[in-house]
């Protein structure tokens, strides 16, 4: 995908939100995870259910595989990408390939399983995806012996069901779903029964493609929990969402393309990500991102080696970003919720708005209003069907 728009920083906002994003295993109001940095490595790592040796050794080139604008630039500069070549002597070939989980699995599916070196040494998925990923064997593990910042990952971060103890993955940028609307176009919006059946928000609203995102905002709004996903619960979430669409509630489905409509009020309101919306409010300053009543959902994006990756080279790389400065330096650009201790306390010395900023830093309150949804469900076939039938996808 070309566009000039990847080149403007203050524009990047339309691309921040990845494409079926979805929700994972982990659950940040919890709270309760365990220390996931013991059990380090011993100079091997599994790939595909066998044990490979890690060589304690720098590779001469990193490449990186990312989703597009989810790195600081400055100009056609990567000062951290810089900084990292700078202090380690490793090039870095970083590519922008990540456009949609399932497009990219797609694409290396095959050679993946054939336990086929894929010319990746470190990717960025969503939970749901990188659960697939570690269940098919189709990435290495860590060497957590290169990573002593580890110990600088929040603590309800450390320990997903997918990936205990995070023997495989380290968050990249983590974000809320909830509901953004247009001051000037609506009243506040707080609820998602208010979002799919308020008359007054008739024909003006959107919702999103993403199963996860958009069914776990409605199952939460029947009362139903989306950790741990029941039939019945689900079909009644469908339910809801066939009968907004039934009564012309919804104006359509979206991707991140919602934001073009909400900003210039041809929709009222809108199932929203976090990160998008802090960056049309650079523009737009009357919009406005809520999490419902009910409760918002919370995802993460994860660094993964694939199989063939040089598993040294990426976990040093992972140790980088995550020292506070690196992260803070990230965080300044990228806008959506930093997995990195102390990087809060670095970014108020380098950015104080964005460090205070809840949506980038979100409050303990905010975090106890939002739940991940189950990565298995969001694998289901037989729901993503149901809801593919509802959307017209």
């Amino acid at each position: 995908m070309t566009d000039p728009r990847l080149h403007d920083p203050m524009t990047r906002r339309l691309f921040l939100k990845r494409a079926a994003v979805g929700a994972g295993a982990l659950s940040l109001p919890s709270l309760i995870a365990a220390c996931g940095s013991g059990g380090g490595i011993s100079g091997q790592s599994n790939a595909g259910g066998a044990s490979t040796e890690v060589k304690q050794q720098l590779a001469d080139t990193l490449v990186f595989a990312n989703w597009p604008l989810y790195i600081d630039q400055k100009g056609k500069k990567r000062p951290t990408l810089d900084e990292f070549t700078a202090q380690t002597g490793v090039n870095v070939r970083y590519i922008e390939e990540v456009n949609d989980n399932e497009e990219w699995f797609g694409k290396y599916q095959a050679q993946l399983s054939q336990g086929q070196d894929i010319g990746r040494d470190l990717t960025v998925l969503t939970d749901w995806m990188a659960a697939r990923m570690v269940r098919l064997g189709y990435v290495q593990k860590k060497d957590k012996s290169a990573i002593p910042n580890e110990a600088n990952l929040v603590s309800a971060l450390q320990d997903p069901t997918w990936d205990p103890e995070r023997a495989y993955s380290m968050p990249w940028q983590s974000g809320m779903t909830g509901i953004g609307y247009n001051k000037k176009e609506t009243g506040p919006v707080t609820s998602i029964e208010q979002l799919l059946t308020d008359p007054a928000l008739k024909g003006k609203v959107t919702c999103l493609t993403e199963m996860p995102d958009c069914m776990g905002l409605i199952m939460q709004s029947n009362g139903d929990d989306p950790t741990k996903v029941e039939p019945a619960a689900f079909d009644k979430a469908i339910g809801t969402l066939q009968d907004a669409v039934d009564s012309g509630q919804i104006r359509r489905f979206t991707g991140n393309d919602y934001g073009d409509d909400l900003s210039s009020g041809n929709v009222a309101a809108a199932m929203a990500w976090s990160g998008d919306i802090v960056q049309l409010q650079l523009d737009n300053p009357d919009l406005e991102f809520v999490l419902p009543d009910s409760g918002g959902n919370i995802w993460t994006d994860n660094m993964l080696i694939p199989t063939g990756g040089d598993v040294f080279t990426a976990s040093t790389y992972m140790n980088f970003v995550y020292d506070p400065k690196v992260a803070a330096e990230i965080e300044d650009w990228v806008n959506y919720i930093c997995p990195v201790e102390g990087a809060k306390e670095e970014l108020l010395k380098l950015d104080p708005g964005v460090a205070k900023n809840p949506l980038i830093f979100p409050t303990e309150d905010m975090l106890a209003n939002v739940k991940a949804f189950d990565p298995e469900a969001a694998d289901n076939p037989d729901y993503k069907e149901k809801f593919q039938t509802v959307t017209g996808a």
